[in-house]
């Protein structure tokens, strides 16, 4: 069997790695070993914080929420429970920018669920 040397694949493969780690310190920018084990690790933690993100912007329209309600005499609580029996079908994030931008629709949803 005639001996494969491989000398174009590795070299692509090699130009791939150090594109993808361009910016990252010390060996882990040069490297192939280093570099290697940077780049699964950097997709590791890219993959859980696209998650941790969507958490924190929830957690986020919460408290703009909870801050919003506390002027009509509301709680969080109160409030999810009331737009619930209510019918209004707005999540927390439509909910949330109406509450930061838009006062005066906010102001009507909350008398309309407080009757």
């Amino acid at each position: 069997m005639p001996r494969v040397k491989r000398g174009k694949i590795h070299v692509k493969f090699r130009r791939n790695l150090l594109k993808k780690v361009k910016g990252f310190r010390s060996g882990r920018k040069n490297l192939m070993r280093a570099a290697s084990i940077a780049t699964v690790k950097a997709g590791v933690n890219a993959y859980r914080d696209r998650r941790v993100k969507k958490r924190n912007m929830r957690a986020l329209w919460q408290v703009r929420l909870s801050a919003a309600a506390k002027e009509y005499e509301l709680s969080y609580s109160k409030l999810i429970g009331a737009l619930k029996k209510a019918n209004i079908g707005l999540d927390r994030k439509v909910l949330s920018e109406l509450a930061s931008k838009e006062r005066d629709i906010f102001k009507k949803i909350i008398e309309t669920v407080k009757k």
